[in-house]
């Protein structure tokens, strides 16, 4: 059997770390009452990403939606799976929340024609290689995707949370074909938005917009549909990416940003729900300090 070449999500079990199957839900591990949101333990071990049970309030939060299609997938969706899929097991990615010296943080939007969630607005990130740290991923993929590199020690990293993502999102739209646990990294820079911005060269490849969320716009993502009115503009500024990597200043509705996950037909542009969830971490960080 070829060796795996990815960094996969174990299991601490009886004192050994087993890895966890590709059709199997991470959260729903850890749930007794079968609840979305549990708190674990992380280490990163040998190219081993080891998730155990912690004691409330000693770990760090792992969510997955509610319509998780691996949570929701049946015994005939399972079987009809390809074998290559089934025995992927599970990978992990790390996501930068870039925090600026004047408390705004960096997403962009992935670029369409990216096969896995195009359009939709995250903060950068990507796949943990081997030998990586946790934080020089999330240093390297904020660097590949928009340009922007910080030192180790300028980040001040800490481990917000964890999101159980899978695609595609929703079982109407055909079988799960990629299963990971994103860590979302906290790291905080010493420089303002518009320090940064004078740096900022995405990788059209990649990146079609980028955007600088403050304190207001973030607490409008991530509240309830149809809740409180937060008096933004209805649109909001962005930088738009062109296809030779150009920055021009553009326009976006502030209702895309406020977008959910159809439950039916196709995706739209809106920011991804665990990005969402970080998002409201980061928002508890502030209040914390």
């Amino acid at each position: 059997m070829e060796r795996v070449r990815r960094v996969l999500v174990h299991f601490c079990q009886d004192g050994a770390a087993q890895p966890a199957h590709f059709v199997q839900s991470i959260t729903g591990h850890f749930s007794e009452g079968g609840e979305d949101e549990v708190e674990v333990g992380c280490s990163l071990e040998g190219n081993r990403f080891i998730l155990q049970r912690a004691d409330a309030g000693r770990g760090v939060a792992l969510k997955r939606h509610a319509f998780c299609p691996i949570k929701h997938l049946s015994v005939t969706e399972n079987a009809a799976l390809p074998l290559d899929v089934r025995q992927r097991g599970v990978d992990v990615g790390v996501a930068t929340i870039l925090q600026t010296a004047n408390q705004k943080v960096l997403l962009t939007r992935r670029a369409k024609e990216l096969r896995i969630f195009p359009d939709i607005w995250v903060p950068p990130g990507g796949h943990l290689e081997l030998d990586e740290t946790l934080l020089d991923a999330g240093l390297r993929e904020l660097q590949e995707e928009t340009g922007l590199k910080l030192e180790p020690e300028e980040g001040s990293p800490n481990i917000l949370g964890l999101w159980e993502s899978v695609f595609p999102a929703l079982l109407s739209r055909g079988l799960p074909q990629r299963h990971h646990i994103v860590v979302y990294l906290l790291l905080r820079s010493p420089l303002t938005h518009l320090e940064l911005q004078a740096s900022l060269s995405p990788s059209p490849a990649e990146v079609s917009a980028c955007l600088w969320a403050d304190r207001q716009l973030v607490s409008a993502v991530v509240s309830d549909p149809g809740g409180e009115n937060h008096d933004l503009q209805r649109s909001v500024s962005v930088s738009q990416v062109s296809a030779d990597g150009a920055l021009s200043d553009a326009s976006l509705p502030l209702e895309v940003l406020l977008s959910r996950t159809p439950v039916s037909g196709p995706d739209v542009e809106r920011v991804s729900t665990g990005t969402m969830f970080a998002l409201k971490l980061w928002l508890r960080s502030l209040d914390d300090l």
